[in-house]
């Protein structure tokens, strides 16, 4: 179905898939990392299928896991220019899935971690078509200062981060909902207190509840 190989799992209430949630997972990591999510998600959006795929590229900051692009170099531009590139496979990987299951634009939820928050904020933005809703935690919006300029489409999205995080500053969840904000994207935020680079019990009820809200329960 697609080059992007990773866990996926059936709609917890069974039969064909009616949504689709893809879990993008952060560097170093793999579609092993954010899986388990479809457990507690599930319940709350039934008819949707959950897939983590795993990064295109080796993690080469790590001996194993998975990267979208490399994050060893981390200069604006060097950043930029790896989520463009890496935006490719992930466009091609969302087109072949949403076509083997039937599914539209609409069906779908992006939902991303760190680095796969990056990934999820620059493709939604700059489909030709909306999704369903963008669910990011612990990220930041890259090269958001274009986003006017190349913006196709404007899903909701739900920004969640830890005010503890030391790798990516929770300043950097203010920043992309402004600049989300200037662009009329409807955007929400949460920041869950003392939580440092991971998904905290409160971030998972909300992304939970905003996956809900963007599906549909039933």
């Amino acid at each position: 179905m697609s080059a992007l190989k990773g866990p996926e799992r059936p709609p917890a209430g069974g039969g064909a898939a009616r949504k689709l949630v893809l879990l993008l997972h952060g560097l170093g990591a793999d579609g092993n990392d954010l899986i388990g999510l479809a457990e507690p998600w599930g319940r709350l959006v039934p008819h949707a299928c959950f897939t983590a795929p795993d990064a295109p590229e080796p993690c080469d900051m790590a001996p194993t896991g998975r990267q979208w692009f490399s994050l060893s170099d981390r200069s604006p531009e060097r950043v930029a220019e790896g989520v463009a590139s890496a935006a490719d496979a992930l466009n091609a990987d969302i087109d072949a899935r949403l076509q083997a299951l039937g599914l539209g634009e609409q069906d779908l939820a992006l939902v991303g971690f760190s680095q796969g928050t990056m990934m999820s904020l620059h493709v939604a933005y700059r489909r030709a078509a909306p999704c369903a809703g963008v669910l990011g935690f612990s990220g930041r919006l890259v090269g958001g200062e274009h986003l006017k300029s190349e913006l196709r489409a404007r899903p909701p999205a739900l920004l969640i981060h830890g005010d503890a995080d030391d790798l990516v500053p929770v300043g950097a969840l203010f920043e992309a909902a402004t600049l989300l904000g200037a662009c009329e994207v409807p955007v929400q935020w949460h920041v869950s207190r003392g939580i440092g680079h991971g998904i905290a019990p409160d971030g998972l009820e909300f992304g939970g509840r905003f996956l809900r809200d963007v599906l549909g329960a039933g």
